[in-house]
């Protein structure tokens, strides 16, 4: 997304309250006193018609999305194949705790994400060093570090909590010194009419059931994709990734291992970027039909 429906919400939602707020404080009075002199029915302007009756029903649909559930759509492939390119997905905004909408900082919280958490997040922006300092920027080559970033929400799957050890060579995901087991399933399958599976398909795809032990003493078992002929990520750690992740940061990737522009290239994801925690697909348009059979998936 490249604007803040949130932010829009919050600006109408004000504006409406002020307008009806103002009407009642010093102009409904005067105006009911005329009426009844007149022996005639009391009548509000168009304007404080409107923010009264649209006022209740913005301040609704501000809740909902800052504090419980949003619609988000899956704008590429890089969570492939767990979430497809059309998927409409649910996130829990509570999940980890009541932010402030449009400002997004918490000021209630529910916990912290797990490993193995499929999280939506405000795309913190790729780090650029600028005077021996590392700085974030919308340009991923670094050529212009001062470059705004996006205001766009992404999403993506968390490997690594604050204080954990997390490397990657090739295929191979340690967390903590223990190597991540993961089970082959098979050659990728899609309709090779959608540019988003034909790339996988040409470039000769697995999919994979990978274990992730998400910290608590359980295992959360998801799809990955790989198809090391396309291109090779950066390893971990890189220059933009220590060894041990940073407190109030999480490392993120996708499912697409190599088709995924992640914590990888861009470093940590900082705490406050947080938006939710996605639950379930409630729609999926492959762009030539609705996939029946993937609505309702519950997402792990």
């Amino acid at each position: 997304m490249d604007f803040d429906f949130s932010a829009i919400l919050l600006g109408l939602t004000v504006l409406f309250g002020v307008i009806w707020g103002l009407d009642r404080l010093f102009f409904y009075k005067q105006r009911k006193a005329k009426a009844e002199a007149a022996s005639k029915e009391v009548h509000e302007p168009v304007v404080v018609d409107w923010a009264r009756s649209l006022f209740p029903v913005v301040l609704v649909v501000l809740v909902l999305r800052s504090f419980v559930a949003e619609p988000f759509r899956i704008p590429s492939g890089s969570m492939m194949p767990t979430l497809d390119v059309g998927d409409f997905i649910l996130v829990n905004k509570f999940a980890y705790g009541l932010r402030m909408p449009a400002f997004n900082n918490k000021f209630v919280s529910f916990g912290e994400p797990k490993r193995g958490d499929v999280v939506v997040f405000r795309f913190p922006g790729y780090l650029c060093e600028d005077g021996g300092k590392l700085v974030r920027s919308g340009d991923q080559s670094c050529a212009d570090p001062h470059a705004p970033v996006p205001s766009q929400n992404w999403i993506k799957r968390v490997i690594g909590l604050p204080g954990d050890r997390v490397e990657m060579h090739g295929d191979q995901l340690v967390v903590n010194g223990q190597p991540v087991a993961a089970d082959l399933v098979g050659p990728y399958e899609g309709d090779p009419k959608r540019a988003e599976s034909r790339l996988m398909l040409e470039m000769g795809a697995t999919v994979w059931n990978e274990h992730l032990p998400n910290g608590e003493g359980g295992v959360v078992n998801h799809l990955t994709a790989r198809m090391p002929n396309y291109a090779v990520p950066p390893p971990l750690p890189n220059p933009h990734v220590p060894l041990v992740v940073p407190q109030g940061c999480y490392l993120a990737m996708g499912d697409n291992r190599y088709n995924s522009t992640d914590s990888r290239w861009w470093g940590c994801l900082p705490e406050q970027n947080l938006a939710g925690k996605a639950f379930l697909i409630w729609l999926s348009w492959t762009g030539s039909g609705v996939a029946i059979h993937r609505m309702g998936t519950v997402i792990h």
